[in-house]
């Protein structure tokens, strides 16, 4: 560290890098040192714009930092996140960490033996819908999410399971602390060459039950998390940052002598999930404690998420336990 700030670079800025380099320009704690991308005059532009250094090699800058935001494209990830952590830098790692669940041990492996901050951004975690939902949770027994996106031409190096439903499944994976028992998936292309639609329904161990569903070609935008636990209805609606819970008052009766129903709303709507990443990425450099998403967690939706893209691939019919 320089002056008592965070070296810091970013790696590959196009639509979402940009946002990183956004918040930590903003950031009192953090030396922006550089951006960089194989696109010269991309490099340049963005540097230019947030008054900044422009490289096109990422090795070129490992030695000046102490820690970068690594938002490449996907199939670039394990060759870029290899050369980082080989050269002692902290990493958050946008999604998903690699496309292999082999890539992602060696990942994780060197970040543990050399003490290093593996974050990876699933931006959702830090939805304040998710965050003060999280805590009200005593015993989920069904969860349903939807995640629907109007159609874009961005993150289309993957599918939608590993674009979109990855968020849901990282969040289901944290609040359901049981091993996964069966995955039954479906899903089909509409516009792209690759998965577009997927529907998922992942049953635990404990008997809990999740389903999943995730389109990036639907006619508005959704993003609902909803769980269904025996004293409680509880959604997160993380693109207006609102949380709804219906309850039971027990300690009221209505005319039939029933529990009524109470219903609270809350938002969130001055909140940052993305700046609260990268100020959790910060704070986890500093302290050198672990982050809030490990490299693990993002493993752990990794390998539903490929399990899911492969029943989807070979059509499959056959739902036998995999776990």
């Amino acid at each position: 560290m320089k002056a008592g700030k965070l070296r810091i670079a970013v790696i590959g800025v196009g639509h979402l890098g940009e946002y990183h380099v956004q918040k930590y320009r903003a950031n009192p704690g953090v030396e922006l040192v550089g951006v960089v991308d194989v696109d010269r005059d991309r490099a340049n532009d963005i540097a230019q714009r947030y008054s900044t250094t422009a490289y096109t090699d990422h090795r070129d800058i490992l030695d000046r930092v102490d820690a970068v935001s690594l938002a490449v494209t996907t199939e670039m990830h394990f060759a870029v996140a290899k050369d980082v952590l080989s050269e002692g830098v902290h990493m958050l790692i946008e999604k998903p960490i690699t496309y292999d669940l082999r890539e992602a041990d060696v990942l994780i492996q060197m970040a543990s033996e050399q003490d290093l901050v593996l974050q990876v951004g699933l931006v959702e975690r830090f939805n304040p819908a998710i965050v003060k939902m999280i805590p009200m949770l005593k015993n989920p027994l069904f969860v349903e999410s939807h995640r629907m996106n109007l159609f874009t031409t961005r993150g289309l190096d993957v599918d939608v399971v590993l674009d979109l439903m990855i968020h849901d499944l990282d969040i289901i994976l944290h609040m359901i602390r049981s091993e996964v028992r069966e995955v039954h998936a479906v899903g089909m292309p509409v516009i792209t060459d690759k998965t577009d639609i997927a529907n998922a329904r992942i049953i635990f161990q404990d008997g809990t039950a999740a389903n999943l569903t995730a389109s990036r070609v639907s006619g508005k935008m959704l993003r609902k998390i909803r769980v269904f636990q025996p004293d409680a209805y509880i959604s997160a609606d993380c693109g207006k940052r609102q949380l709804t819970v219906i309850s039971l008052d027990n300690q009221k009766k209505n005319s039939h002598n029933f529990p009524e129903v109470t219903t609270t709303k809350e938002k969130y709507t001055d909140s940052d999930p993305l700046n609260d990443e990268i100020t959790a990425f910060i704070d986890a450099v500093i302290n050198r404690s672990d982050p809030v998403v490990t490299g693990q967690d993002g493993r752990n939706a990794l390998k539903i998420a490929l399990n899911i893209i492969d029943q989807i691939e070979r059509g499959c019919q056959n739902f036998s336990p995999t776990f």
